[in-house]
């Protein structure tokens, strides 16, 4: 996968588009993400030891990786992500807009 968990990301399909966030987690086995601040959904729950009176909490729910693209480090602009091999023989991604490492 070309993004990692930290990553500034923009949402550029579903009901969230145009929203921006940093990835929390990443699930590479499935393909998908989880942002902060998207995709979020009510989860009706019991009362349990972390939360005694339990109710409705809202929490972050997976997306798709093909849904969210790298924000550009100058812009913030949705960017595709390159590979490049330093002078120093490092692999490092680079936002192929701006051509800023993002690592």
């Amino acid at each position: 996968m070309r993004v990692k968990a930290g990553d500034k990301v923009v949402v550029i399909a579903g009901k969230d588009k145009q929203k921006t966030g940093r990835i929390l987690k990443v699930f590479p086995s499935e393909g998908r993400v989880i942002v902060e601040g998207v995709n979020v959904v009510k989860r009706h729950t019991k009362p349990n030891a972390a939360n005694p009176d339990g109710g409705i909490v809202e929490k972050e729910a997976p997306i798709h990786v093909s849904n969210v693209a790298i924000a550009d480090p100058k812009t913030g602009a949705p960017t595709r992500v390159g590979f490049k091999i330093l002078e120093d023989g490092k692999k490092v991604r680079y936002a192929k807009k701006s051509g800023e490492t993002l690592d």
